[in-house]
């Protein structure tokens, strides 16, 4: 091999390492947590980080999940600003906050607002599950409530895009008094003829699942994503039975009743539209 083939060998070699050739990156892999396939992450993307081999709803951000459902430039944060304190001394858990405050870009684990679809103004809420997986403190709980509190004010519906690891232990009690606060917040708002939707996205699980995530009028679901309360492994060895594989995913939990309908992303930007219509918001 001639020194000139040697440099442009070596050439070759040192971008791949560096990880400047451009062909490289469009093959750069990810592997679907349901199915195990092997996808290209550009394609991954595309799909809005859906698989195409078993059609698993993988996780987005907040903003993400903004972006693809609501009107471009519609949404207008609520109570943008709050941020949990720590109640029970929990060690390192402030520091852990801040740390997340600047990795996330957001305040806290749910992103509230006002919203719209299509031309119809609804509040919503998003949980971000790149935020302590999701889990609901205190201030989860008040953006919540406080969400349904505008909602019930103003005559709005609210849609709630749901994704935890359930109730923040870091909390406490306090955490867990979130449960009732939020769950009384949304009878107000049923009381007062208000329409709620959940769009259980993955994973929707713990005190989140057993509050507000269960008390939508119409409760959607994302294919493939798990729901439930405990563990697979806790109820196994609680009931001491072998449970089926699909246990707690959506389908399943749509065969026993727990869930309404299952629905693509593609779809669920339109799919939320009709529903309100069909309920009378977005009338003249």
């Amino acid at each position: 091999m001639g020194e000139g083939m040697l440099d442009s060998f070596f050439g070759v070699v040192k971008k791949r390492f560096n990880g400047n050739n451009s062909d490289d990156n469009n093959r750069e892999m990810v592997k679907c947590p349901r199915c195990q396939s092997l996808i290209l992450l550009k394609k991954y993307e595309e799909l809005h980080r859906v698989c195409p081999d078993c059609n698993y709803h993988g996780r987005l951000s907040s903003k993400e999940r903004i972006d693809i459902t609501f009107d471009e430039g519609s949404f207008q944060e609520l109570n943008a600003d709050m941020i949990s304190c720590n109640p029970i001394d929990f060690p390192e858990y402030s520091e852990k906050q801040e740390q997340l405050r600047k990795s996330t870009g957001l305040n806290d684990a749910v992103v509230t607002g006002t919203a719209m679809i299509k031309g119809i103004k609804t509040v919503a809420g998003i949980m971000d599950s790149r935020y302590m997986m999701g889990s609901m403190g205190s201030v989860v709980g008040e953006k919540i409530t406080r969400a349904f509190e505008y909602a019930t004010e103003n005559k709005l519906p609210v849609i709630l895009f749901t994704a935890s690891g359930g109730a923040r232990m870091q909390e406490g009690i306090v955490s867990l008094m979130q449960m009732a606060k939020t769950s009384g917040a949304v009878k107000r708002h049923s009381d007062a003829g208000g329409l709620y939707i959940t769009v259980l996205t993955d994973p929707t699980t713990g005190g989140v699942t057993a509050s507000f995530a269960s008390l939508g009028d119409i409760i959607i679901a994302e294919p493939k994503v798990l729901i439930g309360f405990a563990g697979r492994r806790v109820i196994e060895s609680t009931i001491r039975q072998r449970l089926p594989e699909d246990f707690q995913l959506a389908e399943f939990m749509q065969e026993h009743g727990f869930v309404d309908m299952i629905t693509d992303r593609k779809k669920m930007r339109s799919t939320l539209y009709h529903l309100l219509k069909i309920h009378g918001y977005g009338e003249d």
